[in-house]
């Protein structure tokens, strides 16, 4: 046996522990965007802004660096096109685009990608690298959402940021925390 052959590959991502390519694939990304539209139905307005406080964006995160770059975007691709077509998975149940928060689904699925592309090259593997690899992830979903916010409201940038971003930054800190305990605690359970 040469040494090629006795080296078995790292997993890059927690997906990459599942077996059987394709099949696991397609059961991770439908997974994934159904687990996004669960958590977008834990929902509480705030008054002020247009846009609830959810559990999408620590579903998009957590699903984006379980899953890596290509599925990590292509779950929340196929969350934003489900819910644009129809399925009444965004938050309090709506569907279409046409919503003060739907640039924040667009930021789902950059954030999807560059989450899941980080934690492939160990982003998510120590509780200081994953609070870095969400706190990007969530500057990315804020940098979609709060031009969208600031063009369905016709407010300027300040007024968005008080409605699209100041409200969140404690729950996201606290979701930030989460996924650095819950991460590198995963990849030391799989001993990987």
């Amino acid at each position: 046996m040469s040494n090629s052959q006795a080296v078995v590959a790292r997993p890059a991502v927690l997906g990459d522990l599942v077996p059987g390519r394709l099949v696991r694939d397609v059961a991770l990304v439908v997974g994934a965007a159904v687990f996004v539209g669960l958590a977008a139905q834990v929902s509480v307005p705030i008054p002020g802004t247009p846009v609830p406080v959810t559990g999408q964006t620590f579903a998009v995160l957590l699903s984006g660096a379980a899953l890596g770059f290509r599925r990590g975007a292509l779950s929340m691709a196929l969350y934003a096109l489900a819910g644009m077509v129809g399925v009444p998975w965004f938050a309090d149940g709506a569907s279409g685009w046409r919503m003060a928060s739907f640039g924040y689904v667009i930021g789902f699925m950059l954030a999807g990608a560059v989450v899941g592309a980080l934690a492939a090259r160990g982003g998510d593997r120590s509780p200081v690298r994953t609070a870095g690899t969400m706190a990007l992830g969530l500057a990315v979903i804020y940098a979609a959402g709060v031009p969208w916010l600031m063009a369905w409201t016709h407010s300027g940038l300040g007024s968005a940021l008080s409605m699209g971003v100041r409200p969140f930054l404690v729950g996201d800190a606290i979701k930030t925390a989460l996924a650095a305990g819950l991460l590198p605690g995963a990849w030391r359970l799989l001993r990987r």
